[in-house]
């Protein structure tokens, strides 16, 4: 009977589990063969926004790729239909970085930017210098019902050596590939550099060298609502690649990297405190395990105190185990841990749960999205934190 009775909890359990997650994207439907590259983010009015990279005619990175969309109204439980956002004709439109400005005195409705990369090639020819790859934004004044035309930031935010395509792109760091985050960027809501929109990012300079030391994260900002943009100085760690950031102090920044290098297999942890301009420190977290992927940073201001949330697949070999940690001391320690999504036995597949981003949907709850069982979906998971 005590079998019994544990073996109706231990179902009630998965299927009260299963009834929260949410099918967002689904590769194969509404005209893409596949759906990557999640990213999140909550408009002023409550309802979320969810991205991700919509391939017309593969699963590959580079083609006919487009950026979509869809909205909640009831924190995640439903998705309104496919939207899109970008569309590049048959080339690459991808890697969004949405952020929500709720600080611009001239929009007190709040603006969602929409930060991508265009490319005209893949991204290994664009590493030998062979194509290129340019950063734009568009912005929506109304919470993702219609957006603005396209604006090219490639000269404030990127250092591309392509004067034959445009003599304006002629920058002597010679950079080549290039990325925004991929997932959410972030706004500064408190300190001297308040209202600040920042976005990370990476991209090989020259050549491609051994170890992937040609890669490097760095970060780009705008302190006056997305007229201008600065960058960040390179972060003091080669082969830092796709890249988060989130705000832990008034005017500090941290920011998780992939390790292109392979080892270790780890989070590269970036730390700064002048407002993610420059950076103090930036090394591997024992703590962080990671099987060399994408991962989400997100952190709100409880009081004085900033509470930085991570995720990730926290799996040394594979993409899976997503984990969601929380702290409340700028990600030294991490008074919460929970397992999101973890294979289950027997799984044949090659990643269970691979990038992800993450959003505040209200007090103690946080959404996961993330690519779920060989890159076959995109789900939402409500995640009670404490």
């Amino acid at each position: 009977m005590k079998k019994l009775f544990l073996g109706i909890c231990l179902v009630a359990a998965s299927l009260s589990l299963s009834a929260q997650e949410v099918t967002v994207f689904r590769s194969g439907e509404d005209g893409y063969a596949s759906y990557r590259i999640p990213a999140i983010v909550k408009a002023k009015s409550g309802e979320l926004i969810a991205f991700s990279e919509g391939r017309v005619d593969h699963s590959g990175d580079f083609g006919n790729v487009d950026i979509v969309y869809k909205i909640s109204k009831d924190g995640g439980k439903s998705w309104g239909p496919l939207n899109v956002a970008v569309d590049y004709d048959k080339l690459q439109a991808g890697n969004p970085a949405p952020v929500v400005d709720l600080l611009d005195p001239a929009y007190p409705q709040g603006r969602v930017f929409l930060f991508y990369n265009t490319g005209n090639d893949h991204e290994g020819d664009v590493r030998k210098g062979k194509g290129l790859r340019e950063v734009w934004y568009v912005v929506s004044s109304d919470g993702g019902k219609t957006w603005s035309q396209a604006v090219n930031i490639t000269t404030q935010v990127h250092r591309p050596k392509q004067p034959q395509i445009n003599p304006a792109y002629n920058f002597n760091e010679d950079w080549r590939t290039y990325a925004n985050t991929p997932g959410h960027g972030f706004q500064f809501v408190s300190g001297p550099n308040k209202g600040r929109i920042y976005i990370a990012g990476n991209h090989n300079a020259g050549d491609p060298q051994p170890q992937n030391k040609d890669w490097n994260a760095h970060a780009y900002y705008s302190d006056d609502h997305g007229k201008t943009f600065k960058l960040s100085e390179k972060v003091p760690f080669a082969s830092t690649n796709e890249s988060l950031a989130a705000q832990i102090g008034d005017n500090s920044v941290y920011m998780s990297s992939r390790n292109q290098s392979y080892t270790p297999k780890t989070r590269i942890i970036s730390i700064s405190h002048d407002g993610g301009q420059t950076w103090v420190s930036s090394q591997p977290d024992a703590n962080l395990p990671d099987p060399v992927n994408q991962a989400s940073v997100l952190s709100w201001k409880k009081g004085y105190t900033f509470i930085l949330a991570h995720s990730n697949a926290a799996d040394e070999n594979k993409r899976d185990n997503l984990t969601l940690r929380l702290s409340k001391d700028q990600g030294k320690t991490w008074y919460f841990n929970k397992v999101v999504a973890k294979s289950p036995e027997g799984y044949k597949g090659g990643a269970y749960a691979a990038y992800n981003d993450i959003v505040l949907v209200k007090k103690n709850t946080i959404g996961v999205l993330y690519e779920k069982d060989g890159y076959k979906e995109i789900v939402f998971v409500p995640v009670k934190v404490k």
